[in-house]
């Protein structure tokens, strides 16, 4: 006897509802686990609990100092300007036609198509606070490099007393982001000063371009490891990242760009996809080791890489890019700077100033949530099918690659050097996991690109960030 009509209508349904629960479940219960945990990060600060205990040398009922906003570095201050709409403008357009276009466009135009529009989103965001205030002020006076560019004058002395100059603040101490960081960081703005890109607004757009490219390189990474049709459905996520609100415009975005680079250099040569793969393993050993004095934090850089190699099972291209770093190390450690002391003179400042002030009880977790607002909720649910396809033994080179860049940060979070300000000191390994929502259902793409933009543009338009 065939069903009636009505049969037909209720009983798929039903079995459609059951079955679209039970297969995303784990999805819906990792989105909700991470709301909460974000969720929490903003109201535990303001609770008082006794863990985040009054600080000794601090008057009674004073409590340790976590961020303005915790878990995000700024200030509550909601606004809007002309920008706005053109940020809404762009999010719009990529939510609407990006999964299409990334489909269907060329793949050279893809790559340049996917960097602008990264470009454009993150110059749209950071206008919304101003063109002074969001754009060319985050690069000038106290706490960035600009500030000691003038305090460099010969490049060989400069290698030599750098470390010297980082101890805790007195006469002759370097600013915070030159004693933080290794001395590249502040010799690339030094140089940018003497071929005559001097002053703030030179040295934002260079760490806006640099930072954006990141998105051109993670699509030319994962079509290497991945093919093509994955690289096509990471596109969209990439150009329209929530760490754009901090690429624009901080100098972590520098090295986010030179982080990434290096890694695609790597992957190409591995995956033998190109011609000279041992000169293209050279070149990325040499773009490793300028990102290790950029940031000692981007040691862990070498997780990923590893990963690559991994993914690929070609182990070739490990020798010219070791030599490759070692050439930087070996030029900058004869030029005076030795790694290891200016890590440790760090180390000891941080440890004895404001990281004395921010309990790791609190941050070990809240750098956490602040990661996952530079990398949206999308990309915390997609990170979940990366893990799965790891497990499951799947060898897609994107799973690889992600779940090594949770690793990477997970090592960062246990450091104890990484309290507060991770929506920016993170951005190397944020620009990568952006491309999670790719592994998620298609039909989510356009649901999840909105939800991206939508708390991009809630960041940006009800905090003014630091940094």
């Amino acid at each position: 006897m065939r069903p009636s009509p009505s049969e037909l209508d209720l009983a798929p349904a039903s079995t459609h509802e059951t079955s679209w629960l039970r297969r995303y479940r784990y999805d819906l219960i990792g989105g909700a686990v991470v709301t909460a945990l974000v969720l929490a990060a903003f109201v535990v600060p303001h609770l008082h609990l006794g863990w985040l205990s009054p600080v000794v040398h601090q008057p009674p009922g004073e409590y340790r100092i976590l961020a303005g906003t915790a878990p995000l570095l700024g200030s509550w201050m909601p606004h809007a300007s002309p920008a706005t709409p053109c940020a809404v403008i762009v999010a719009v357009a990529v939510v609407v036609w990006g999964p299409t276009v990334a489909r269907r466009m060329h793949w050279p135009g893809l790559v340049a198509t996917a960097w602008l529009t990264a470009l454009a989103w993150t110059m749209a965001l950071t206008l919304i606070d101003g063109w002074k205030n969001g754009f060319v002020d985050r690069m000038v006076g106290s706490f960035n490099y600009l500030a000691d560019v003038h305090h460099v004058h010969g490049i060989h002395a400069f290698f030599q007393h750098y470390a010297s100059h980082i101890p805790s603040p007195r006469a002759g101490s370097w600013d915070i982001e030159s004693s933080a960081h290794p001395p590249l960081g502040l010799l690339t703005f030094v140089l940018l000063h003497r071929v005559g890109l001097s002053g703030p607004a030179w040295a934002s757009l260079f760490v806006v371009v640099v930072g954006t490219s990141a998105a051109a390189a993670v699509l030319i990474t994962v079509r290497a490891l991945s093919g093509e049709h994955v690289a096509r459905r990471v596109a969209p996520f990439v150009a329209l990242a929530p760490a754009a609100v901090w690429i624009g415009v901080s100098a972590d975005a520098y090295y986010a760009g030179v982080a990434a680079w290096a890694l695609t250099l790597l992957a190409l040569a591995a995956a033998g996809t190109a011609r000279h793969s041992m000169v293209l393993a050279l070149a990325s050993g040499v773009l490793f080791g300028w990102t290790v004095y950029l940031s000692y934090g981007l040691i862990l850089m070498a997780i990923p890489a590893a990963a690559i190699l991994f993914s690929t099972r070609n182990y070739r291209p490990l020798v010219p890019a070791v030599l490759g770093a070692l050439a930087v190390a070996s030029l900058i450690t004869a030029l005076g700077f030795w790694w290891f002391t200016g890590l440790a003179q760090l180390r000891h400042r941080y440890l004895s100033t404001i990281a004395m002030d921010r309990p790791f009880a609190y941050w070990v977790w809240g750098d956490l949530a602040a990661l996952l607002c530079a990398v949206g909720l999308p990309a915390a649910v997609g990170l979940r099918r990366a893990f799965d396809g790891v497990r499951l033994r799947a060898r897609s080179g994107i799973n690889v690659l992600l779940v090594s860049m949770v690793a990477a940060v997970a090592l960062a979070d246990l450091s104890t050097m990484s309290k507060a300000e991770t929506e920016r000191i993170w951005l190397p390994f944020a620009v990568w996991l952006v491309a999670a929502p790719a592994l998620l259902p298609r039909r989510s793409h356009r649901y999840s690109l909105a939800v991206q933009a939508v708390g991009a543009l809630i960041i940006n338009s009800l905090l003014h960030t630091t940094w």
